[in-house]
């Protein structure tokens, strides 16, 4: 299945100070498939390093950081050459070996011409339970997230529908030819959501319930490294916030309390076990921002919250919502309708790049996401059906004048003033093609 990443990672292999590089993401988002195909398609030969299923491995970095040294002895173990230049090195679960983490320092320092991949699931948890020396300086990062509603798309056929909506003008809405299936699919993205494994058994089966086996499989893996990998008297608190989550993110006012993720506890014993679940991948916190001014996390409060989850048909299953309910928009949906949509469109920001924070103007107004772009605020109101009314919006757009901000829904798409803002109505099944808007109405 296609991912963006690979772009990425050609760039990466061409740079001319290329570093050792860091991929990091969830658990099970595909980080492995994604660089063993970047490897076949790129590269003469291959080694595969996994540092959890080769307990003897790490052994090999206890000694000392001569990398020629540990490339020799990684060749006598694989019985393969290795070839800067032209084979790819990968490290997988490098997590397990602080002290490989730590030699990317060398590698970058004494062979920089070597392409070395390093990736690891928990690798934020491990560095600070292990205290690492961490190669500041001495390596690139590339973060992998669920596939996006893009790569959902392609995963199942429909390069047309992409093809046909790279360049699509605001001023030509679009036709039930094209917005139809777009829209079935959406519903499907937020049943399955961008887990591959979930991905491809939709594709091979549209099976839901063989897609919920999995989905539930890969939440009670996750609910499995609480245990393995969190401190001890952390992983209750962990299990409440992780429990609290799909719950908060229902509320009208979805800011999350901590409160109200356990009767009595309050945010000071409470906030270990929310980092523990951000340094892991599985929840994402969107930080508020009252003064919306440039650097943005410069000016977020971070005492002022939401959280979602890295993944919207995770959060789905999480919920207990059926698909059922979802395909033919029962009254059980209405309850969560609204925070599959933001947290879909959380999700398509982050895998664009950008760093959603949200703003709130007192109590009396709110827009869902705003976001730094070339030097400018972007604000995003997000809404589940096709109603778009957003008096936040537009005050918003009052106080900050941003040049153009989105409203993303199931209206179709325009472009309308907004006070002095270019405001463009854009579909939520086109959220992943903000970009492009940007830079059209660019003076």
């Amino acid at each position: 299945m296609y991912r963006d990443v690979i772009e990425d990672l050609i760039r990466w292999k061409n740079k001319a100070n290329r570093k050792p590089l860091l991929l990091t993401g969830v658990r099970q988002c595909g980080k492995t498939y994604i660089v063993e195909k970047f490897a076949r398609e790129h590269f003469k030969s291959y080694v595969y390093v996994n540092f959890e299923s080769s307990e003897h491995i790490p052994d090999i970095f206890e000694y000392d950081f001569d990398v020629k040294r540990i490339l020799k002895e990684l060749e006598r173990h694989y019985k393969t050459k290795i070839v800067p230049g032209e084979t790819l090195v990968f490290f997988d679960e490098v997590q397990v070996s602080p002290r490989a983490i730590t030699s990317l320092k060398y590698f970058c320092e004494n062979m920089n011409e070597l392409h070395l991949v390093c990736a690891g699931s928990l690798l934020g948890v491990a560095i600070k339970r292990e205290r690492v020396s961490f190669p500041v300086g001495k390596i690139n990062r590339l973060r992998l997230y669920p596939m996006s509603f893009k790569e959902f798309v392609l995963a199942n056929g429909r390069e047309d529908l992409i093809e046909v909506f790279r360049d699509w003008p605001t001023d030509r809405s679009i036709p039930d030819l094209y917005k139809i299936p777009m829209e079935k699919l959406l519903k499907e993205y937020y049943i399955v959501g961008g887990m591959p494994e979930a991905v491809k058994t939709w594709v091979q089966t549209h099976d839901v319930e063989e897609v919920e086996e999995i989905q539930k499989t890969i939440l009670s893996d996750y609910a499995d490294d609480f245990s393995k990998h969190a401190p001890a008297n952390e992983v209750p608190k962990i299990r409440w916030i992780w429990d609290s989550v799909p719950v908060q993110l229902a509320k009208e006012n979805n800011k999350f309390v901590f409160s109200h993720v356990k009767e009595g506890k309050r945010a000071a014993e409470l906030e270990d076990a929310l980092q523990w679940l951000q340094d892991a991948g599985l929840v994402v916190r969107s930080e508020l921002v009252e003064k919306p001014e440039l650097p943005l996390a410069g000016f977020a409060d971070k005492t002022a919250f939401k959280v979602y989850m890295s993944d919207v048909g995770l959060l789905r299953t999480k919920s207990g919502v059926s698909a059922k309910t979802i395909l033919e928009e029962g009254g059980a949906y209405d309850r969560f309708k609204g925070a599959f949509a933001e947290n879909y469109v959380l999700t398509e920001l982050l895998a664009a790049g950008k760093e959603p924070y949200f703003w709130r103007s007192g109590n009396t107004a709110e827009v869902d996401f705003i976001f730094e772009n070339d030097g400018e605020i972007i604000p995003v109101e997000v809404k589940s059906a096709d109603n778009t009314q957003a008096k936040s919006f537009r005050l918003f757009c009052k106080k900050i004048e941003p040049r153009i901000g989105f409203k993303l829904s199931l209206k179709n798409i325009a472009e309308n003033p907004c006070e002095k803002t270019i405001m463009i109505n854009l579909p939520l099944y086109l959220g992943w093609n903000i970009d492009p808007y940007i830079k059209k109405t660019e003076a």
